[in-house]
C-alpha cells in the first residue's frame, strides 16, 4: 500500500487501486505505438500489483505502529509466487510483463541475496521460454514492458504527491521509446507531460484512497478495521497537453 502522512492523518492507496490508476493513464497512450496485445497489456498493468490485498494480510505495520509504505518492502518470495500464480493464470504474456517488473524491482537486492537471485535466475529463464513459445522478440517484450513500468511511476508520482507546484518539472522515466518524460504541474491546476505521449490532448485520472484519523495502530487487526470502515475519498486529475 502507499501511506501517505496528511495533516488529517493517513492517506491509504491500496496497491490494487494504484494499480488500475497505471491501467488508466496507459489505456490514453497513443495508438499507433501501443503493443500489439494490448488487451493482455492493460490486464498486466492493472494487475501488476495483485497479489497485495491488505485487507488479508498481516504485514501492515511498523514497529512503532504506523502503516507500512509499499517503499518499506523487501522480497518475499511467498508473494512473488502467488503473483506469478495469478498472471500465469490469466495468460503467458501477462506473466511475462508481470515477471520483468519483479526483475526490475528486486534485482538490486539480488545482489546480496542468494534467494532473490535464485527466484530472479528462474523468472528470467522463464521469460525466455514464454518469449519463444509466443513468438516475441526481446526488444517487443522490452518496449510492451516499458510501458507497463512508465504507467507505474506515473501513477505513484501522482498518488504520492509528488508532482511540485509552480511549474517545476519531475522527470516519469524513459518510456518504451526510451524518451525521458518530464511531469509539471501548471498554473490552472493541471497538469501536462513533455513531451506529450497520449492520443488525445487532455483527459482526467482518478484514484480512490481512504483517510485513517488514527496515526498509530495496536495490531494489524485494528489497522484493518478501520481501513475498512475509511471513508473514500476520490482524488482527480486533468492532464492537458
Amino acid at each position: 500500500m502507499i501511506a501517505n502522512y496528511t495533516e488529517q492523518g493517513w492517506e491509504i492507496i491500496t496497491q490494487r487501486a494504484h494499480g488500475v490508476l497505471a491501467a488508466q493513464i496507459a489505456m490514453q497512450w497513443r495508438k499507433n505505438d501501443r503493443p500489439n496485445r494490448w488487451t493482455e497489456t492493460l490486464i498486466a498493468i492493472a494487475d501488476h500489483d495483485d497479489a497485495q490485498t491488505e485487507l488479508e494480510a498481516d504485514d501492515l505495520l511498523t514497529p512503532q505502529g504506523g502503516p507500512v509504505d509499499f517503499s518499506m518492502k523487501k522480497f518475499k518470495q511467498e508473494h512473488c509466487m502467488r503473483l506469478h500464480d495469478f498472471s500465469i493464470s490469466k495468460s503467458r504474456y501477462i506473466a511475462l510483463l508481470t515477471s520483468m517488473h519483479m526483475v526490475f524491482l528486486h534485482k538490486s537486492e539480488a545482489l546480496s541475496n542468494p534467494q532473490v537471485r535464485r527466484f530472479l535466475a528462474g523468472q528470467k529463464q522463464l521469460q525466455k521460454q514464454w518469449m519463444k513459445e509466443l513468438g516475441i522478440t526481446q526488444k517487443e517484450a522490452g518496449e510492451a514492458y516499458g510501458l507497463l513500468e512508465w504507467c507505474d511511476a506515473l501513477s505513484l508520482l501522482l498518488a504520492q504527491h509528488h508532482v511540485p507546484p509552480e511549474n517545476r518539472v519531475v522527470e516519469v522515466s524513459r518510456g518504451p521509446d526510451n524518451k525521458q518524460y518530464k511531469l509539471s504541474r501548471n498554473s490552472n491546476g493541471t497538469f501536462t507531460i513533455a513531451p506529450w505521449p497520449f492520443e488525445t490532448t487532455s483527459f482526467t485520472l482518478s484514484l480512490e484512497s481512504r483517510l485513517l484519523g488514527t496515526l498509530k495502530f495496536e495490531s494489524c487487526d485494528h489497522f484493518k478495521k478501520e481501513l475498512a470502515g475509511a471513508p473514500v475519498v476520490e482524488q482527480v486529475w486533468r492532464l492537458q497537453k
